[in-house]
């Protein structure tokens, strides 16, 4: 029986996750019919499944979607002329790239013009560095591995290293270490690629790893940051670890543990995270594990904000009130696992 649960602070939903979520909702509450989305909006099947049931309809190709129809593209980043496909077919185009996966493009974009031989950091078919080394593809080598680094071919260019945001640090230092040592000039940009949020809760399980028979990591299979934390968990001793994607899927002799960490990735919502603690029923309840708050907010993107804005005034006025006494809806308040739940009902 589970005498008590760890639970890490932070976990779960980062704010690219909360921003792409909002707006999908947003955009299906907004137009009639189905809403097309480029790839899964974020990477957990119960938030895709949810939108599917509200008629979003995901895509690998954007030549699936039907001319005219809305499109939202995911938080993970497209290439560029997916980008310009989804705008010459879409009636209405929503591009949720996460803020900081945009600063990865920007900087694939700057250093490719400048002459710089681009290597980048990431795993292979997930679908940020494939948006991202599309961005200059003549420029760019992906690398996994310190082999990868070696089998690197000369060049006479300045080297740049930039990185999927996701990667855990211990994937991304022995890999930087062997750039760095094969090309002792590197550029790398002044603020880490890395995701503030990806590394917050890397760091919170490693508070409360030490002090756990076994951990609970919640997300989907294909979420890069929660495989990452699975990995950590694993390297750091933990004796039993386990990454589920619904509170069925925890182990019997987890449930056996005395004490139990539990943490989330960045797409995972919150109710998974209930559901687990529920499951795992600690007899003597919940201890928050906490390294840091966190309250960076991403708005949503910038057509979309304008397109709030103008339903606002429509409706006002057709309601017949002012938009000089009327409240702007404070997007920054609502959370989106408040819009799941309300997807939901």
């Amino acid at each position: 029986m589970v005498e008590r649960v760890l639970l890490a602070e932070p976990r779960g939903f980062c704010a690219g996750v909360e921003m792409a979520i909002k707006a999908l909702a947003w955009m299906v509450r907004t137009f009639d019919g189905s809403v097309y989305c480029y790839h899964e909006i974020v990477h957990n099947r119960r938030i895709v499944e949810r939108f599917e049931r509200q008629g979003v309809v995901f895509v690998d190709d954007i030549a699936d979607v039907p001319m005219g129809s809305p499109i939202m593209l995911s938080a993970h980043g497209s290439p560029p002329d997916i980008v310009e496909a989804a705008r010459a077919r879409g009636s209405y185009v929503v591009d949720s790239v996460c803020p900081l996966v945009t600063k990865v493009h920007h900087e694939v974009r700057v250093r490719a013009g400048k002459g710089f031989r681009i290597v980048y950091v990431g795993h292979e078919g997930h679908e940020e560095a494939v948006g991202t080394m599309a961005v200059a593809p003549d420029a760019i080598d992906r690398v996994e591995s310190a082999a990868d680094v070696a089998a690197l071919p000369t060049t006479d260019q300045p080297v740049a290293l930039l990185a999927q945001t996701t990667l855990s640090h211990r994937d991304w230092a022995g890999v930087a270490d062997a750039v760095r040592e094969r090309f002792p000039d590197v550029w790398t940009p002044g603020r880490s690629d890395l995701c503030f949020a990806t590394t917050n809760r890397q760091s919170a399980l490693m508070e409360l790893a030490n002090q756990c028979d076994a951990i609970v990591v919640i997300g989907s299979a294909n979420s890069s940051n929660t495989r990452a934390l699975e990995k950590l968990a694993q390297e750091a001793g933990c004796p039993l670890v386990a990454r589920v994607d619904n509170p069925d899927e925890v182990p019997d002799e987890i449930l056996r543990a005395a004490v139990v960490g539990v943490t989330a990735g960045a797409s995972a919502p919150n109710e998974l995270v209930t559901q687990v603690i529920d499951r795992l029923a600690p007899a003597q309840g919940v201890e928050l594990v906490a390294v840091t708050e966190e309250d960076e907010y991403f708005p949503p993107p910038r057509n979309l904000r304008e397109l709030q804005s103008a339903v606002e005034t429509a409706a006002t006025a057709m309601l017949g009130g002012s938009r000089i006494d009327g409240r702007r809806m404070d997007d920054r308040a609502l959370s989106a696992s408040d819009v799941l739940t309300a997807l939901a009902g």
